[in-house]
């Protein structure tokens, strides 16, 4: 893989902070998982004569998958080399309707087949005794996982094509008829944006650390600026480059990832958190705000939404500016309770306390689109 990607192979050992019983893990699989291959057990007393058989099966081998901030996601192999996905909730003491691994499950496995590309799922575990939280396991998908979104290292047409795929893989979300599905209750079918403005701000209050004026003021400027559409579709709630899986050599999405934050709402909002990067430079992202987008062949914000608007049949978007500041301060209450859970020692990447300053960053960011709108 090149320096702009990452596989979905790419594992280290298990973080101790996230350590679990294994072979309690490993008989619940056994048991649970059709395709799962136990290790043998060996005979209670040893042969007179060597055996002719193959050497016992070797046990589960369970390694983390790099980055993540939420859910710790941990590769499983089998005794056969088959590989499987777990997705769990992380350990001690977690927010109110955070890391919810249970609505992830139903979303994905109500969304197999609908044309929204994602992993098969195998079953979901609520029963905390088994590892110490509720996990589930899905399919292992192979393919190509972009961190920079300036894609450095591949041609314009390629880039050109992954943002195209991206672009469409949404528009067939927000298609998504949620009742014909299953997902009827699976949200609020109205005042979605309402809604995430009281969640996110009651989020941010509850793992705030240190005073933040544009915070503050974002906190009272959204209730006062909410737009008058409320269409309502399955709304994945954190859709960006980095969380979906590309063809291993073609430029399309082949699975979407993380759907920790899915629900019913507003389309738009979804929109705009995808476009944050036109507005936002990370160090791990890319910077595509000073970027020549033309010489690389990624399209522009204007571009990438009227490409949204004609997959998706919608004219235009007025109040434009709401959305992305709404998709920006969900983004800033998100990280400071990741940086949160970095102090209390329960967060799913070490580098979760080097979002210290990164909630103030996009909180100004934010109140600039304000002033400027």
């Amino acid at each position: 893989m090149t320096a702009h990607t990452t596989s979905t192979s790419d594992v280290v050992p298990v973080l101790p902070v996230h350590r679990f019983d294994e072979k309690a893990l490993q008989r619940y699989l056994a048991q649970h998982l059709e395709a799962f291959t136990p290790p043998l057990t060996p005979p209670l007393t040893p042969p007179l004569t060597p055996p002719l058989t193959p050497p016992l099966t070797p046990p589960l081998t369970v390694e983390q998958f790099q980055g993540g901030m939420s859910n710790p996601t941990f590769r499983l192999q089998d005794g056969e080399g088959r590989s499987f996905v777990m997705r769990k909730k992380p350990p001690g003491e977690l927010l109110p309707s955070a890391h919810a691994v249970e609505r992830e499950y139903r979303v994905i496995s109500a969304l197999a087949g609908s044309g929204v590309p994602v992993p098969k799922t195998y079953f979901l575990c609520e029963d905390e005794s088994v590892i110490g939280t509720a996990f589930y396991v899905m399919e292992h998908v192979v393919g190509r996982v972009f961190l920079d979104q300036a894609l450095p290292g591949l041609e314009p047409g390629a880039r050109a094509e992954i943002y195209s795929s991206m672009n469409t893989t949404l528009a067939a979300l927000h298609s998504v008829d949620y009742g014909a599905v299953g997902l009827t209750g699976f949200g609020r079918e109205s005042q979605y944006c309402a809604r995430q403005v009281k969640r996110w701000t009651k989020q941010y209050i509850a793992s705030q650390t240190d005073a933040l004026p544009d915070m503050d003021k974002l906190m009272a400027w959204l209730p006062e600026n909410l737009p008058e559409e409320d269409p309502t579709t399955i709304v994945h709630g954190d859709y960006r480059l980095g969380n979906m899986i590309f063809h291993p050599t073609e430029p399309r999405v082949v699975a979407v990832l993380d759907w920790e934050l899915s629900t019913l709402g507003h389309p738009l909002a979804d929109l705009a958190y995808n476009c944050f990067a036109y507005h936002v430079t990370n160090a791990t992202r890319g910077d595509l705000v000073t970027a020549d987008l033309d010489a690389l062949g990624i399209p522009n914000e204007e571009a990438y939404v009227a490409a949204y608007c004609k997959a998706t049949g919608r004219k235009d978007i007025p109040n434009w500016t709401f959305y992305l500041v709404l998709s920006l301060f969900r983004l800033a209450a998100i990280t400071q309770g990741v940086y949160h859970r970095g102090l209390k020692g329960n967060a799913s990447d070490p580098a979760a306390l080097e979002r210290k300053d990164t909630c103030r960053q996009l909180a100004k960011v934010a109140w600039g689109l304000v002033r400027r709108g």
